[in-house]
Parts: C-alpha cells; structure tokens; sequence
C-alpha cells in the first residue's frame, strides 16, 4: 500500500507527455489494494495513437475492470464508483479534447464533472497532461483548449486531497500527503 494512502480520496496527477504521470498512477492503484477500474477516455483516430492505447493496455493488470467512455465522464464515473473501488481517469484532457468541440457539450459534461467528482464513494486518481507550461499557442482553437485544460485543473485542484505533478517519472506533491 502507498504510504500515507487512504480508501477515500481525490486525486490529481499531472505531467507533460511521457513525463510517467500514468505509471504513477497506475502504481497507486495497484498498491491502494482495492479493486480497480480504469476509464479510458482515448479514441484510437489513428495507428500512433492506436499504439499509445495498446502500451496502456498492455501496462495494466488483468484483474482490473475496464471502461471505455470518450465523452461521458461524470455519469461513467458516478455509474462505477463504490466503497472499497478505485477509479482511474486516463487522461482528462484527452476527455477535454473529445467534449470541447460541443460548446453545449463541453459546459456540461465539464459542470457535471466538477460536481459529482466531490460526492464520488471510494479511490479516484485522474490524470491528465500539463500542458501550460509552454509558450502561448498560435491558433485561437489551441489556445482555447490550453486555456480549458488549466481552468480545469486549477478547479479539479481545489476538490482533489492531493496534486501531483509528474516531471522526468520524479513525483512532486504540490498539495495533500506525501506519496
């Protein structure tokens, strides 16, 4: 078990792209001793990123459950949350990205996220890229979705009992108990 873990909690992994913020994620979940169901939110639009969801299938223990759910994250997350389970979310701003194109869309499933994710029985870790870090991007859509991501995380920082950011596979706690 992870030191310092505890059964019901909210947390938030962050990190650039292969920085190990889903090793780690992963590692957490498998040392919660709970049973585990992971939440994919990517969809396979072509063979690099086909082969990115492969590695993460491989990755995984067979014994944990699996849900596929690109757009509906609340409502999945509300659907497979128990006491004694933990959830993990990989990757939320694969999930932004699926949601923002549908204003509509996205005002909801965003709304609904952040009100459910507090009430949620049991484990949830949710993962999702850092991607502010960088220079500010050219296109208004690239900005747009940047800017989203960082809003997203700053409130999902605000619910979630620990913030950890993920850079070179080193973790920093940025908020709640030491790992």
């Amino acid at each position: 078990m992870v030191k310092g873990a505890r059964f019901d909690m909210r947390e938030l992994i962050l990190g650039g792209a292969r920085s190990g913020k889903s090793a780690l994620a992963e590692k957490i979940a498998l040392e919660s001793g709970l049973a585990v169901t992971y939440i994919a939110t990517a969809t396979a639009g072509d063979e690099e990123m086909a082969g990115r969801i492969a590695h993460h299938r491989e990755r995984r223990p067979g014994g944990w459950g699996l849900v596929e759910e690109p757009l509906r994250l609340a409502a999945t997350l509300q659907g497979a949350a128990a006491p004694g389970r933990c959830l993990l979310v990989d990757c939320l701003t694969l999930w932004l990205n699926n949601v923002i194109a549908g204003e509509a869309l996205f005002q909801r499933e965003r709304k609904a996220l952040l009100e459910i994710l507090p009430a949620l029985p049991g484990r949830v870790i949710l993962v999702s890229n850092e991607v502010g870090m960088g220079i500010i991007p050219l296109g208004e859509l690239t900005r747009r979705y940047c800017d989203e991501a960082g809003r997203l995380h700053q409130e999902l920082a605000q619910i979630c009992d620990r913030v950890t950011l993920v850079a070179a596979g080193l973790p920093l706690v940025l908020k709640g108990k030491p790992l």
